[in-house]
């Protein structure tokens, strides 16, 4: 097997709420990769900081919690601070994604001249993903490709590459959990070259503690429905 890529001018921005007894060991499998990794603190009440950053990420904090999608809008933002910069991943502060698959789809990305990548665990191993989980998910990439028209397989991975040109027009206004489907509507709105990549969740006994709940990812769905079939004002 062929050594997994580095990536000297991509970023990661990895959201983080109370994520202190893991970030550690998600910074370290990405230190090396990677020329700048950019962790959002959105109002966390651990140690999560102070680990990150004798971790050796850039941390950016939200004095109370704003969400998910306002964190990953604040590190995109960061991260194109940086001149050098190229791509920026986003990545999940549970543990459920692996650094190499990030840096296989930034290499997918320069390969193909695509604008965004977006992992999929239908893809790849998705032997461990729940069954409820694994319906749910199934539904939200159909209601997806009804609603975007982007031919998906799996619609809610934290796993994303944007290239430069196009994390510089993201815009994130959801920024609950909700994000995740704005982002598709962002693409297809903005026509970008995209492609799904095989990656592996982790489904760790922590990342499942702090994953959605069933009933939250119907509120999610709901309230997406809602912004993209509501009359424009």
């Amino acid at each position: 097997m062929s050594p997994s890529p580095t990536v000297p001018t991509g970023a990661v921005v990895i959201p983080m709420f109370n994520e202190g007894s893991v970030i550690a060991d998600v910074l370290k499998e990405l230190s090396g990769r990677f020329r700048l990794l950019v962790c959002v603190d959105d109002g966390s009440q651990d140690e999560s900081v102070s680990r990150a950053t004798a971790a050796g990420a850039t941390v950016v904090r939200h004095p109370v919690n704003l969400g998910q999608g306002a964190a990953l809008q604040t590190g995109i933002r960061r991260a194109l601070q940086d001149p050098t910069i190229t791509h920026i991943v986003t990545f999940d502060a549970d543990g459920q994604h692996d650094a190499g698959d990030a840096a296989a789809m930034v290499a997918h990305s320069e390969a193909e001249d695509l604008q965004v990548v977006l992992g999929s665990r239908f893809l790849g191993s998705s032997a461990e993903v729940p069954l409820a989980r694994r319906a749910l998910l199934r539904g939200a990439a159909r209601f997806s490709r009804a609603t975007t028209g982007l031919q998906l397989t799996d619609a809610h991975n934290g796993l994303r590459v944007f290239r430069r040109d196009a994390a510089e027009q993201l815009s994130i206004r959801m920024h609950g959990m909700s994000h995740a489907s704005e982002i598709l509507s962002e693409v297809a709105r903005h026509g970008w070259s995209y492609a799904e990549h095989p990656v592996t969740i982790r489904y760790t006994d922590y990342s499942r503690a702090k994953g959605q709940r069933a009933y939250n990812a119907l509120n999610i769905l709901f309230e997406v429905a809602y912004h993209r079939l509501k009359p424009a004002s």
